[in-house]
Parts: structure tokens; sequence; C-alpha cells
């Protein structure tokens, strides 16, 4: 796994053999972040992280200059592995959380520019994180929520649903409050 772009382009991060989050491939990480480059500008962008796993959604916003970067792990180890890969890479606008996401959402009294939530494929609740996001008003007006899903998941008739992409087995959706 690697940074694609930005101050910290072609580091790589390895977590060690026994980690058990899937992170995104690479493949679909650039893919995804082509699309974003041509429709935001990473810099002054506060942006939440659920699920964050590896943390390599977190290293690549903050590599292209997002402001601040909130990304919230439950697993122990996982957030440990998060919260030292922030301080070798020198990373001073990512905040690690350990945190129940649901509950993270329902007590969160911030706004974001972007937010990503890349839960487990096989999470039972899946399709009902848009809404768990949505409707707790913490995405700015103008902003956008992207799910990271696989091919079992169809969003496309949620009322807030603009585009889907698909890069291999790996599925985003996006969601805005307005077009």
């Amino acid at each position: 796994m690697r940074i694609i772009s930005g101050s910290h382009k072609g580091r790589r991060i390895s977590p060690d053999k026994s980690f058990k989050a899937r992170p995104t491939t690479d493949f679909a990480k650039e893919n995804l972040f082509n699309v974003l480059n041509n429709t935001i500008d990473f810099e002054d962008l506060n942006v939440l992280d659920l699920f964050a796993g590896t943390g390599s959604i977190s290293y690549e916003f903050a590599s292209r200059g997002a402001e601040e970067v909130v990304c919230v792990e439950l697993n122990f180890k996982h957030c440990a592995f998060i919260k030292k890969t922030i301080n070798d890479l020198g990373f001073t606008q990512i905040h690690a959380l350990r945190a129940d996401i649901f509950k993270y959402l329902k007590g969160c009294n911030k706004k974001f520019d972007l937010i990503f939530a890349d839960p487990p494929f096989d999470l039972e609740t899946i399709d009902t994180i848009p809404d768990a996001i949505l409707k707790q008003n913490i995405l700015n007006e103008d902003g956008i929520v992207i799910v990271e899903h696989s091919s079992r998941n169809d969003f496309s008739k949620h009322p807030l649903f603009h585009d889907m992409r698909s890069y291999g087995s790996v599925n985003f959706s996006f969601f805005k409050l307005k077009d």
C-alpha cells in the first residue's frame, strides 16, 4: 500500500501480516482520487474517514493538503497503527480516534466537506451507512459522502445518491445534499 500523490507521494505503508483490515487497493484509490481531483480542492478540506482500517485514505487526503482529517477506527490495534503511522509521517492535520462509528456519528458536532466510509463489506448494517451519516447534519452543504462497498450493494435508489464508480471488486457510491 502506498500514498499515491502529494507531499508524501510514493511512501509505502506496511501493516504487519496479522492486520485484519481490507485496505482500499492502490488501483481503486488512485482512480477515486483522480475523480475527486476534478471536483474538489483538497486544500482547506475537512475530511472524516470512517472505518479507517489502515488509515490509507486519511494519509492520501493529508498528503494532498487537506486542512484536517479525522479518522475513526474501532479496532484497538488498527487505531494504534494509524497513530504510529501519522507520527512517523509527520502528519499534524490527522486526528485518529478509537470509537464505534455509529456512536461517534451520533455525538459528532463538527461539519465536514467530505466523509468517506469504508465499512467491512460483510457488515450487516452496511445499507444503513449513508443515512447514518446524512441524518446527523455533519456534512457541509456542498459536501460529499463516499461509501466504499462491494457489488452486492446498490445505493442508486437512495434519494441523495449522486454517482457510483466501480474499479475491479471495489465500488464507490457518492451522495450529495444537493446537485
